[in-house]
């Protein structure tokens, strides 16, 4: 009977490497619209090339200096207002008039174009690669931009440019498609389309939208410093179980511990001198006026005894109850100047998890409490997660990115053990139901509204 030759160790990561290709092609094939294979030209590439932050590119009907982007990896909606999407639009246009639009290479702040450099130091903190989408007609139908911390080597840009070639063919494809089933269809009258068109527009439609989402914890303790000082140790690393009352950092001691042993040598020697007034009094009856001041001195240096004595209990702060700490990491605390009050860490019961929802202001819905949301977590892609809202900011905050968004709490309808404090991902959110109409002019109408100020 014929035996199969079970691979070696260094073929293992050769054949895992072919099964995700192929996984990943075939997602390609069996994509349906474009917004789907843009979807996953951001986000599941990954499998293969192993990158930080990618972003995909439109050519533009006159070619790509008309640069605008369409998708990026880990982000629901683009915000095209943020500096960096501009930013990232310009370098496109820039590369197109330079003539290396259609050239993949490996882009750094010398070959960048010299109107861009200042954005490049400002965004960019690794290294890049630029890829152009080329069908094998010949025509540019995007650009990838890809970004990582360590350089590109030549089995990743070979992995990129077959997969440039797959994902422009598919996009030819579905753009065949799409064009093709258009000019299939039928003239019906005017009339029958005006009709139908007004019966779909108030169709009533849930509103919703998607927004980043991220696991937080539920009524975390906080720990504050609790003096001034430097800290000189943190003695729990970050996301570590913890008992009550274990330590969890220490303050430099120095000043304090001298400044103890100096107030214990001032109550002595003030308490050496009260005993010598209340001896001398019954001599002198001068001296015995002094016994009351030398009293107050004896109180005054008692309270700064035990204050010091408080003080010196405090270099060591524990925890004030069991969960895990959460804080980001121990080099940003040791050897740190700290003031009274200011926050070094957290305490949370790793169970008691909610979710946090950036909802940004130009998508903004009617929303109230106990609203239907679903969560997509990255770690599990797969899977959602329903959510209801619990409550809603009334101002707005300015996130990173100087992005403007209200923060929406909400909780899982059924709490998952998988689920873990810190994980990100998108989560849609449904407002009242209104007429399609609503949802398809809600933005272009309160455009309008802000230049006219009616």
């Amino acid at each position: 009977m014929a035996t199969t030759a079970e691979p070696t160790a260094q073929q293992i990561p050769t054949l895992i490497h072919l099964a995700a290709l192929t996984h990943l092609e075939g997602q390609v094939r069996t994509a349906k619209t474009i917004q789907e294979l843009q979807f996953l030209s951001v986000n599941e590439t990954r499998r293969l090339i192993p990158y930080e932050q990618a972003y995909l590119l439109s050519s533009g009907e006159n070619g790509a200096t008309d640069c605008r982007v369409l998708c990026a990896s880990s982000v629901a909606v683009i915000e095209r207002d943020a500096p960096v999407i501009r930013w990232l639009e310009q370098v496109g246009q820039a590369l197109a008039q330079a003539g290396h639009g259609d050239t993949p290479m490996a882009l750094t702040e010398e070959t960048c174009p010299e109107s861009c450099r200042e954005g490049w130091r400002e965004y960019i903190r690794g290294y890049v690669f630029w890829c152009p989408l080329k069908h094998p007609d010949e025509t540019v139908l995007g650009f990838w931009w890809f970004e990582r911390d360590f350089p590109w080597q030549e089995n990743d840009v070979a992995i990129v440019h077959r997969l440039a070639g797959s994902y422009a063919y598919a996009w030819k494809a579905l753009s065949k498609r799409t064009r093709s089933w258009s000019v299939t269809l039928k003239k019906p009258s005017a009339w029958l389309i005006a009709a139908a068109i007004v019966t779909v527009l108030c169709i009533p439609v849930p509103i919703s939208t998607m927004a980043p989402v991220k696991v937080i914890a539920k009524e975390p303790v906080v720990v504050s410093a609790p003096m001034d000082g430097v800290i000189a140790d943190v003695l729990v690393p970050p996301n570590t179980l913890v008992d009550q009352g274990r330590p969890l950092f220490r303050f430099e001691d120095t000043n304090i511990r001298n400044q103890f042993q100096v107030a214990e040598r001032q109550l002595a020697v003030a308490q050496a001198e009260q005993t010598q007034a209340v001896q001398a009094g019954f001599l002198d009856g001068q001296r015995k006026a002094d016994v009351p001041l030398k009293e107050a001195e004896v109180q005054l240096k008692a309270t700064e005894l035990a204050y010091a004595r408080d003080m010196l209990e405090q270099i060591e702060v524990h925890a004030p109850k069991a969960g895990l700490v959460l804080y980001s990491d121990k080099a940003d605390w040791v050897g740190k100047p700290v003031v009274v009050g200011e926050r070094i860490m957290e305490i949370a019961d790793p169970r008691q998890v909610e979710l946090r929802i950036d909802l940004p202001v130009s998508d903004a819905l009617l929303l109230r409490e106990g609203a239907e949301a679903v969560a997509f977590f990255d770690a599990l892609s797969l899977e959602s997660f329903p959510a209801t809202v619990s409550r809603t900011s009334y101002h707005a905050e300015v996130l990173p990115g100087d992005v403007l968004a209200y923060r929406v709490t909400a909780e899982l309808t059924a709490p998952d053990s998988r689920v873990r404090i810190g994980w990100q991902g998108s989560a849609k959110v449904y407002g009242e139901s209104r007429p399609l109409a609503f949802l398809l002019f809600r933005r272009p109408l309160t455009a309008l509204r802000q230049l006219l100020g009616v």
